[in-house]
């Protein structure tokens, strides 16, 4: 286990992950409010098991490749103020021989007390990253991540895992032990049954086990995941690859059958791939090709940049004063608090309006007004939860800087789709009425565009009623009030003009919108000095 300590004021800390292809560096700002910042993020591929898998032993020219980058690795994150750098090595140190001589370099060298830790514990750590940053919604998922090294296979579900395992068997210690160092021809389809049949060997056990338990989904979070899903992008569909894209077993086997054909040189040069992995693509492929074929997958969900690296972030911040964050909220929710906090936003003022917000899409659900459903209701209430994160720039057309930050924050757990309709959401809070011809709107999906109709009203509506950030509105629903008016009924714990006179500033869009005669009825606090009352819009001014 590695060792933490309680935050109580902003620190710098940085985790190092030292595995048998790459090093890996998170820099974080941690602050007592929870939140963090990555400061930065940067990999070097070493390849610190370079001809090491035949005897364990590390060679010298891949530790001082593994060396020279941990000791700029810890330069930089002193150059940040880091006050603790927590450094992990797995496959490559684990298995050699000369693991001590090694780890007494790092320490001489870079000044770093490099931790190696065991299969079961890398499996952990990789759940951990993996499972914070994705959306798993009661459902249960296999996590396959293979390394240079080894591979981890995980069953659990958001909250737990209930089966770890580390096969002795990666990318590159599978090259090393099926083609010979001047083997970089073409893959003929004996020699790569072979290598599905070393796959099957070294996993028969986790195989066993793995077949014991119920997937609704498979997650990839390795580079080679990542890498082939790019390639099956590139050279099969002609695109990027999307944050939210699957790996088909299908799409799998063509980039295989493709890669195979090739000899090295001209595998380097496949569209999406990255040429540092050519040589090893093809062992990495044949054991995701092999852990999908015989556990009946047919896509995989690959997760980019989650891994050991922000597991141990995660650990770090679940064993210190940040335990509640993690632990009691889902994925959704912390990303949302983070990206707030973040901001400096005024969290109570934040939940307060998604409480109004959400009494307003339920009491319109009652009579009516809408058809949409708990998906929708959920990105309400973390658009209004975030609605004026803009303010964190700039209080002028915030707006527009909340709409930019939700965007582009890289939210974890949500896709693309929600992320946008949160953003168009909280941008339409203010200012004008949401119409097709707003570039925000243009983005959307026809449903996510109604949507935002709807839902940035109600998000309008319980922004103006907690106008003085005092909380004086305590509970608001919409009534109806006949076929073509409803009662928007107000219940406040004291003088709550101010957000009456809001409510009132609203009324004309929420009328326009509902295409309904609205009236204000206040219940308790202080009654509005003129009545609330517009005349009914015609239809053909509704959106």
């Amino acid at each position: 286990m590695i060792s933490s300590k309680i935050v109580l004021r902003s620190r710098v800390v940085g985790f190092v992950d030292l595995g048998t292809n790459s090093v890996r560096l998170l820099l974080v700002r941690i602050n007592p409010n929870h939140s963090y910042a990555i400061l930065t993020q940067q990999k070097e591929v070493v390849r610190l098991g370079e001809g090491e898998f035949v005897d364990q032993v590390l060679q010298p020219e891949a530790m001082d490749r593994a060396a020279l980058v941990c000791r700029k690795f810890a330069e930089l994150s002193h150059s940040y103020g880091s006050e603790e750098i927590i450094a992990v090595t797995t496959s490559a140190v684990r298995e050699a021989k000369n693991q001590g001589e090694f780890l007494r370099r790092l320490r001489q060298e870079a000044n770093l007390d490099v931790r190696v830790i065991s299969g079961k514990e890398e499996a952990r750590l990789i759940y951990l990253g993996v499972s914070s940053a994705v959306n798993l919604d009661g459902k249960e998922a296999a996590f396959i991540d293979v390394g240079g090294g080894s591979t981890e296979v995980i069953a659990g579900n958001q909250r737990r895992h209930y089966f770890l395992s580390s096969l002795n068997l990666g990318a590159i210690g599978l090259t090393s032990l099926h083609f010979l160092p001047g083997e970089t021809g073409p893959v003929n389809s004996e020699s790569y049954a072979l290598l599905q049949r070393r796959v099957r060997m070294a996993s028969a056990r986790t195989l066993q086990e793995m077949r014991r338990y119920h997937f609704d989904l498979a997650l990839g979070s390795s580079g080679t995941a990542e890498n082939l899903a790019d390639i099956a992008a590139r050279a099969l569909h002609n695109r990027q690859r999307q944050r939210d894209d699957v790996l088909s077993y299908r799409d799998l086997k063509q980039v295989i059958d493709m890669l195979c054909a090739l000899p090295l040189e001209a595998r380097r040069k496949v569209p999406g791939i990255n040429p540092e992995r050519a040589d090893i693509i093809i062992a990495g492929a044949a054991i995701i090709h092999t852990l999908m074929e015989d556990l009946g997958f047919s896509k995989l969900r690959v997760i980019a940049d989650r891994g050991l690296r922000e597991g141990l972030l995660i650990d770090y911040l679940s064993r210190s004063g940040h335990a509640r964050l993690i632990r009691r909220l889902s994925v959704r929710q912390r990303s949302i608090l983070q990206l707030g906090r973040a901001c400096g936003f005024d969290e109570i003022h934040g939940k307060h309006v998604a409480q109004l917000a959400l009494e307003l899409f339920d009491s319109a659900e009652r009579i009516g007004l809408h058809r949409l459903g708990a998906h929708e209701r959920e990105l309400l209430e973390y658009a209004a939860q975030l609605h004026d994160i803009g303010t964190f720039l700039s209080y002028n057309n915030h707006h527009l800087h909340t709409y930019y930050l939700i965007r582009n924050a890289e939210l974890l757990g949500f896709d693309q789709s929600e992320i946008g309709l949160m953003a168009t959401i909280a941008f339409f809070h203010r200012k004008t009425l949401p119409t097709k011809k707003h570039p925000e709107m243009k983005e959307l999906d026809k449903r996510s565009r109604k949507g935002v109709q709807i839902l940035s009203i109600l998000l309008r509506l319980a922004e103006v009623l907690d106008r003085s950030h005092m909380r004086a509105v305590k509970h608001v629903k919409l009534r109806a009030a006949g076929k073509d008016s409803l009662i928007l009924e107000i219940n406040c714990s004291h003088d709550c003009q101010l957000e009456l006179w809001g409510g009132q500033g609203q009324l004309k869009a929420a009328q326009k919108v509902l295409d309904r005669e609205i009236q204000i009825n206040v219940l308790g606090g202080k009654r509005p000095e003129q009545p609330l009352r517009f005349p009914q819009p015609s239809s053909s001014s509704s959106l």
